[in-house]
């Protein structure tokens, strides 16, 4: 249609659709992946150009195309029966795929046409995310996998542009599992790799969006902070345009971690009022319980230590819900930090110590000796010299173990020095702790406290 159709037009156009058409057009208005991919299955008929052709009068001779449509509806039934198939099998077709010794998978990918159906590559794609978290190592072997499964699918059938999307986002999750194992360098290698499938894809905003939400935490991780903000903000931005809130609420939380990484942690604090609105608690409850969390620990390191208590309470049914120690140890750590700033100095301790513990069994050193330097703070508040002595002796060796920069070292030699010599006032030992801290996220930050 050349011209714009009138208000009539419009209104016999919105009165011939069901309740379920309606709403698949108000979300046509929101949405501009639907749109797009609206726009290109206009080229074949499907239902909405029958429901048309019945409401709207066309020039020249009748033509009944009926039969096309029908046809059409059929083939397209018939795909989607095909895609719940591929997506049931998939799940067994993936055990068998990865008990085959590694080295033997792709061989074995290769021979094994049952295992070329886009279910069994997408979960593959979906497994290669999950496993970036935990085990980066198996990460890269299924991301790999999956590439190699790309290249092996019919093209006509499944579509080439949408095979490059799933390419993208694997190259995405290879990248952030590189990045988890610190090897920044490959990650952005892979980053370029994926933008580059991107290119060649649909142009689906969400991918795009999916891999700036990705590449912000590696910018990050290499304290390009500022780089990291504009990425998140943008990929929200399209995250909110498509109507994908919960994916817009965990790139507001990763937003809010680039501002405790930039030791910001009071604009961390809006931004994750926002996400915890924005959440799907059924879709991603470790999410968040992570928002809240987060928002509980900024709200006490800002002072505003009400708030986070009662936040806590609150939050409390949740954190119950986690009863694993990673969770459980830090649960205890923020109300310890709520308890001290609520002057609540006996229970502070008993939470710093029962956290430090936690932190030890788990092996995670940089943790205990953070916690350490909680309670250092508490003991210099309290005047307690003999405890404060006792507890730098301790941490010299946990510090020691992480390979620390040489200047972190140094602030723990003088908070260490000054113990001994009892000269470790509050304002000396919370300085230590407070470049410690930072020092966690910029190895190359210098310490200045030593005159």
């Amino acid at each position: 249609m050349k011209i714009h159709p009138n208000d009539l037009a419009l209104e016999e156009f919105l009165l011939s659709l069901s309740k379920e058409h309606l709403g698949v057009v108000d979300h046509l208005v929101h949405c501009t992946t639907c749109r797009r991919r609206f726009f290109g299955l206009r080229r074949r008929p499907g239902p909405l150009s029958m429901k048309v052709a019945d409401v709207l009068s066309w020039p020249g001779s009748p033509v009944d195309y009926r039969s096309l449509i029908q046809e059409s509806e059929a083939k397209l039934r018939d795909r989607e029966q095909a895609m719940i198939k591929e997506r049931a099998e998939a799940p067994g077709l993936f055990v068998q795929l990865t008990r085959q010794p590694p080295e033997q998978r792709v061989i074995f990918l290769k021979s094994a046409r049952e295992f070329w159906t886009w279910g069994v590559l997408e979960l593959l794609v979906e497994r290669t995310l999950e496993a970036s978290i935990t085990n980066p190592h198996h990460a890269h072997q299924l991301g790999h996998l999956a590439l190699e499964l790309s290249e092996y699918l019919d093209k006509d059938y499944y579509g080439a542009s949408l095979l490059e999307d799933l390419r993208a986002r694997t190259w995405g999750f290879i990248a952030n599992a590189y990045r988890l194992r610190s090897d920044l360098q490959a990650a952005d290698e892979s980053f370029a790799k994926a933008y580059a499938s991107l290119r060649k894809g649909t142009q689906d905003p969400m991918e795009r969006a999916i891999l700036l939400d990705l590449e912000a935490s590696l910018r990050r991780d290499q304290r390009r902070l500022d780089e990291a903000e504009r990425l998140l903000q943008r990929a929200i931005s399209i995250f909110l345009q498509c109507d994908q809130a919960h994916r817009a609420g965990r790139s507001l939380v990763n937003l809010s971690t680039v501002h405790h990484y930039a030791s910001q942690p009071e604009k961390g604090i809006p931004l994750l009022f926002q996400a915890i609105g924005l959440i799907d608690p059924e879709l991603e409850p470790r999410l968040l319980l992570c928002a809240r969390h987060n928002l509980i620990d900024d709200l006490a390191v800002s002072g505003r230590y009400l708030e986070a208590q009662g936040l806590y309470r609150a939050t409390r049914p949740l954190y119950r819900s986690f009863p694993d120690a990673w969770s459980q140890n830090r649960r205890k750590w923020v109300k310890g930090k709520i308890a001290r700033g609520l002057g609540q100095a006996d229970q502070a301790e008993w939470l710093f110590l029962a956290a430090r513990d936690g932190f030890v069994g788990e092996g995670i050193p940089y943790d205990t000796a953070l916690v350490s330097l909680e309670l250092a703070t508490l003991y210099a508040e309290q005047g307690r010299p003999g405890d404060l002595k006792r507890l730098a002796r301790e941490m010299v060796p946990i510090f020691s173990s992480l390979n620390i920069h040489r200047e972190a070292l140094a602030a723990l030699a003088y908070l260490q020095q000054a113990a001994e010599a009892e000269r470790a006032t509050f304002e000396v030992v919370s300085g230590v702790a407070s470049y410690l801290r930072r020092a966690q996220y910029d190895p190359a930050l210098r310490f200045e406290s030593r005159a």
